[in-house]
């Protein structure tokens, strides 16, 4: 039990590792002012630019914890893997897949780590368009 539990624990540092690593990369690439000739697309775009690179994040965190379910043969295959660990790191719980009883609470520990990726996410986001707005008023301000 112990030794399953440290593997979700791990696996949880594993996601903390990529986000840490893909939120740093999106604050290089965000512009740290746009003055009011800003037009709605180029805000438009950067957002979906955004909203994209942080699923596909979650995307990377869900395909470890699948990868490692088919490695410890909790799962029979790949895509059975991804499927219920998409599921499971949403927290939307179909239950048409389950872990065997002895894996089960890994898949706790997948759903509370996709919970805190999830937070950190819709965080990084608010504050980015938050950034983008001030930096705006400011400039109007500066007129």
């Amino acid at each position: 039990m112990l030794s399953k539990l440290f593997a979700a624990w791990a696996l949880m540092a594993l996601c903390v590792v990529i986000h840490a690593g893909g939120v740093s990369a999106a604050l290089r690439r965000l512009p740290r002012h746009w003055g009011p000739s800003a037009r709605f697309w180029q805000w438009t775009w950067l957002f979906i630019s955004v909203a994209g690179w942080m699923i596909l994040l979650h995307l990377l965190e869900i395909t470890a914890w699948a990868v490692f379910y088919v490695w410890k043969d909790a799962m029979s295959d790949l895509p059975s893997a991804l499927y219920f660990s998409a599921v499971t790191y949403t927290t939307t719980g179909y239950g048409d897949l389950v872990l065997p009883q002895e894996w089960r609470l890994v898949g706790g520990v997948e759903a509370l780590t996709g919970i805190l990726m999830c937070g950190w996410s819709t965080g990084f986001f608010f504050a980015s368009v938050s950034r983008l707005y001030d930096s705006l008023v400011a400039g109007e301000k500066a007129r």
